[in-house]
């Protein structure tokens, strides 16, 4: 991916991952990116959807299950930007098998992903130095604020820790062919968050850590 894209250029002809592509904010990430003329690869975990808009249908489907990310090494070569937008919520259930899925799905599958996309990343850079891939990672707000559900909170904070280690040490390396960013949002309703008072479209366009002028898909995030 050539870094000297203008704004308006920003993601025409990239392909673009995203996981959680049936879920509420998954659908409108993919109506918006396609907009902007990218060719959008939905990752799920089941292929059936009762969406049945073109606009926020990906141009192509791929089945993964948490755990076996490894599969996943072959479909993502080619990815400019992968954005990790699943996750579980076991609401106020804090019992052992629940707590466990929910590190698994929230935390440790997210960064088996993100340590595979580094690695494909200095692959790619060792064979074309121009080119960079970025992954995008929504920690939620529950990284940052109290959540009805603890488990989730704490699965949550745990990956954006993770996050913000793996930000820190390619600062310090000042490696450039990989690029992190974290997605900060606010509380939007969805089935991981029944309780949400925005709609994922609203805060998917208006939240961005840097500037609240600025909407998600600016280059300003951070």
């Amino acid at each position: 991916m050539k870094r000297n894209l203008s704004e308006d250029s920003r993601f025409k002809g990239l392909k673009i991952a995203i996981t959680g592509a049936n879920g509420s904010l998954g659908k409108y990430l993919i109506e918006v990116l396609k907009g902007k003329g990218a060719y959008i690869v939905g990752l799920t975990h089941n292929k059936k959807s009762n969406n049945k808009s073109f606009e926020s249908t990906p141009n192509e489907w791929i089945t993964w299950s948490c755990g076996k990310e490894d599969l996943l090494s072959k479909s993502l070569a080619n990815i400019d930007i992968l954005i990790l937008n699943h996750g579980f919520n076991p609401k106020e259930m804090i019992d052992s098998n629940e707590i466990n899925k929910a590190i698994e799905i929230n935390s440790l599958s997210h960064w088996r992903l993100i340590e595979m996309f580094e690695e494909l990343a200095l692959s790619n850079n060792n064979l074309n130095k121009y080119n960079s891939k970025e992954i995008w990672v929504n920690t939620s707000e529950a990284e940052i604020q109290i959540a009805f559900s603890p488990v989730y909170e704490i699965t949550k904070r745990l990956i954006g820790e993770l996050v913000s280690l793996k930000k820190s040490k390619l600062l310090i390396e000042k490696r450039s062919h990989f690029i992190i960013k974290k997605l900060i949002l606010g509380p939007f309703k969805s089935k991981l968050n029944p309780q949400g008072v925005l709609s994922p479209k609203f805060v998917a366009k208006k939240n961005n850590p840097k500037s609240r002028k600025r909407g998600l898909f600016n280059n300003s995030i951070s």
